[in-house]
């Protein structure tokens, strides 16, 4: 018996039993998507019995939410953010951006896409990293690294923590957890290339320092000398606040001070996009790509490929009271969960995302009643988004008039293992600035999307408790929730 596909969930193996020409599925991050051409056809095998659990759900702690930190050692605030994104790399330009509901979607113009039936993304040009790489490492550095690099050190100057005053500092104290779903697939892409047209001699020795997932920590800590807690985290599309998640529990545990937390992507190159294509996950307007990320509307068909890298300084507030820092919002918590259900599709009865924001909110101290912003994942798929929908209802059951969510990726693209990192940045200065940015390309909304998706126009919210939402392959989900702070 050949394989030719895994179920997901214990379904049925396949076997080859032919060739015809027919209709195949793929689900892809929610997303079904039917495409006819000649291929192998298949008939099911029963695949073995398999046990299954009962999973209950956990119930929102609605009635008796536990008290918010006081120990300001424990107490996780904000004190610096940077970022690289299609916009630039300073936050207010970013953030007015969003609120003027600009498109950064724009054709693909890095690598010759005539021959991809996807010709689009939000695609950064004319990046700059002067004052914070050398010439010569800027050169040698798959981008994926430079976004972090340049985020990291923007996030360390936002937060006062220059290299004159970092070296006096206790650097054992501060930590990097910045990570990558894809990491350096350039130099990937790259080194793969060098062997089979030029054989393994020719591979660069920075091919593999500069491909896994890692090493946008590790750099950023070798060039400003932090010491502390120094890993990455990838779980795909949730990578970013899965690093929010588990830097603030270094703080809250005592192992660091402060700690630089963000994700990291640079997958706009032929093999990214020629993945995700073949994933047929991706959006398919190529006459129109401003009008391709479209959240929650009825004729959205995949999501749009974005690119770069989001860092916040996270710090206890014992730490930033005693150097004085500006304090720009507060931590409250967060969590992650897992759907254990299938490589791409979300749960049906939403149950990983539902329980995994019941908990952000216990974690955080936080009731339902008292969230009034989401920053959702939305990334514009068919079944992706309405999960999302239905597992916020779920939560919010009670509130859900005074609720308002809008989707950054509209307007920006989907940043992979970076999208955490910029919407927190979004969430934050929904926060500091009283302002949420619209959900562009809203024509056609989904009848079951009854929460304030903020439409096309910006809106004034006075946001109280604001949580982000990020989901990833694997049926990773994380939940981070911020709020102003308050002595």
């Amino acid at each position: 018996m050949e394989m030719a596909g895994i179920g997901g969930g214990g379904g049925a193996l396949l076997t080859r039993t032919g060739t015809s020409s027919r209709a195949s599925l793929l689900h892809c991050h929610g997303l079904t998507f039917s495409h006819s051409h000649t291929m192998p056809s298949y008939s099911p095998v029963a695949a073995p019995k398999c046990r299954r659990m009962k999973v209950k759900g956990m119930a929102s702690p609605t009635v008796a939410a536990p008290k918010r930190e006081t120990d300001p050692k424990k107490r996780v605030v904000i004190t610096g953010m940077g970022l690289a994104s299609v916009f630039g790399n300073d936050i207010d330009t970013f953030y007015n951006k969003l609120l003027e509901g600009e498109s950064g979607i724009s054709l693909i113009d890095r690598f010759d896409t005539s021959k991809f039936s996807v010709r689009f993304a939000g695609q950064i040009r004319d990046f700059s990293s002067q004052g914070y790489i050398d010439g010569k490492n800027d050169r040698r550095l798959d981008d994926c690294w430079r976004y972090c690099i340049v985020s990291g050190k923007r996030a360390l100057d936002d937060a006062n923590l220059g290299p004159q005053l970092l070296q006096k500092m206790d650097r054992t104290r501060i930590g990097v957890l910045i990570g990558s779903g894809m990491g350096g697939l350039t130099a990937f892409s790259a080194g793969v290339e060098a062997l089979l047209h030029k054989g393994y001699k020719k591979i660069t020795p920075f091919f593999i320092p500069y491909s896994i997932t890692n090493m946008g920590s590790a750099l950023l800590a070798i060039d400003t000398g932090l010491m502390g807690p120094n890993y990455s985290i990838s779980t795909a599309c949730a990578t970013a606040n899965y690093c929010f998640y588990s830097a603030a529990n270094h703080i809250r545990r005592g192992e660091a001070d402060i700690m630089l937390a963000g994700g990291t992507e640079a997958a706009i190159v032929p093999t990214g996009v020629g993945g995700f294509i073949a994933c047929r996950a991706l959006s398919q307007r190529n006459e129109d790509p401003s009008k391709a990320s479209r959240p929650w509307d009825k004729d959205r068909d995949g999501f749009v490929m974005g690119e770069g890298a989001g860092v916040l300084v996270m710090e206890s507030l014992e730490s930033a009271l005693k150097r004085g820092a500006r304090i720009i919002a507060e931590y409250l918590g967060g969590a992650i969960t897992c759907d254990a259900h299938h490589m791409t599709d979300p749960r049906s009865d939403g149950l990983g995302v539902s329980s995994c924001i019941s908990m952000s909110l216990h974690d955080a101290g936080v009731s339902p009643e008292e969230v009034n912003y989401v920053n959702a994942h939305a990334t514009s798929t068919l079944a992706g988004d309405l999960a999302e929908v239905n597992a916020i209802k779920k939560v919010f059951k009670n509130n859900t008039s005074q609720l308002k969510m809008n989707a950054t990726k509209s307007l920006i693209g989907h940043g992979l293992g970076a999208a955490g990192g910029l919407e927190a940045i979004a969430t934050i200065k929904a926060i500091t600035t009283g302002w949420l940015h619209p959900t562009i390309n809203q024509e056609n909304l989904e009848d079951d999307v009854t929460i304030d998706t903020v439409p096309n126009v910006k809106k004034q919210h006075q946001v109280n408790v604001g949580i982000s939402n990020s989901f990833g392959f694997g049926g990773h989900n994380s939940v981070v929730v911020f709020a102003p702070f308050r002595p």
